[in-house]
């Protein structure tokens, strides 16, 4: 359980990190910024399948169509929909809002086995819930800015919500059924599916909306675009899902919901880092308050937890 715990935050450290990039890159559009990380996810992912290519026979059509929804909705949309957020709110209330996907996934995949009983976890999601409040306050009412753009930056992080909140629940209960690819065959998989499902997207927008894929900027801004990119795709997508995926087959779904926050602290930390401030009396109440919640839930999934050891591998 521990590891399962410590690749779960190690993937929320690399994702973190990934939020930071439509901050950096305000000028790049969120479609830019989605397609070509993962196109580049999709060339990775497919040098990985070679030399695993005859493991990967065992795929079904069962299994590419989940992985295909996997790849458009966990991906594709998500980033889509939280780049286009960060750039309208900030990188803070943006990660804040989608950090309520402990509440969400918890809520969603509460009857799956192996799940501690909602009841239970009343505590530790209202902590989370009383943290998710604050940085909304800290956000909304000393906000600087045209209102409708932030408010249309919340409907694309409520979105962005929204599509990770299935794409958690699906993906854990189908990795625990499948018996036949483990974490890392499963992320390239999804690597690949991702990859085709850009190139797609890339040929759509060529044809019908060619000024999403037109930028203006200096050439140094390019270098910065296609580093980061690279590093989204080997970093944040790669690695980070291998470890998520191998987080999701150690740990219950409760559990592996209330540890997506850490993606949202790691954002919050990079982000004080960036902006060389430490956060104000309602960002650092958020914090505790959302720490609080995750360490009192990893209490009530420890080792004297039947349930938990059910699932430990």
């Amino acid at each position: 359980m521990k590891r399962g715990v410590m690749y779960a935050g190690l993937a929320g450290a690399l994702w973190g990190m990934v939020l930071m990039v439509p901050q950096l890159l305000p000028e790049f559009n969120p479609m830019l910024l989605a397609s070509v990380r993962y196109v580049m996810v999709g060339v990775i992912s497919l040098l990985l399948a070679v030399p695993m290519a005859r493991q990967l026979r065992q795929l079904s059509a069962a299994d590419g169509w989940m992985l295909l929804r996997l790849a458009v909705v966990g991906n594709l949309l998500y980033f889509i929909c939280l780049a286009a957020a960060i750039q309208r709110l900030g990188v803070a209330p943006a990660s804040l809002i989608v950090g309520v996907l402990p509440l969400t996934i918890t809520l969603y995949g509460r009857n799956d086995t192996g799940a501690v009983p909602l009841a239970r976890l009343v505590g530790p999601l209202a902590l989370i819930l009383g943290g998710m409040l604050c940085i909304n306050l800290q956000t909304f009412a000393f906000a600087d800015g045209d209102l409708g753009d932030k408010l249309l930056g919340l409907l694309f992080a409520l979105a962005a919500l929204a599509c990770w909140t299935w794409y958690g629940v699906q993906n854990s209960r189908y990795l625990k059924q499948c018996g036949h690819f483990d974490s890392h065959q499963w992320s390239v998989l999804c690597g690949v599916l991702t990859g085709l499902a850009s190139l797609v997207m890339v040929a759509v927008l060529a044809l019908w909306q060619p000024q999403q894929l037109q930028v203006q900027a200096a050439p140094a801004r390019w270098v910065l675009f296609w580093l980061a990119s690279l590093g989204c795709a080997v970093l944040g997508s790669w690695l980070a899902m291998t470890l998520w995926n191998a987080a999701s087959k150690r740990l219950p779904l409760t559990l592996t919901g209330q540890l997506i926050v850490f993606e949202t602290l790691f954002a919050l930390l990079y982000a004080f880092l960036w902006r060389q401030r430490g956060p104000s009396l309602l960002e650092a109440a958020a914090i505790v308050l959302v720490m609080g919640g995750v360490l009192w839930s990893l209490r009530l999934h420890g080792p004297r937890d039947a349930l938990a050891k059910t699932v430990h591998t």
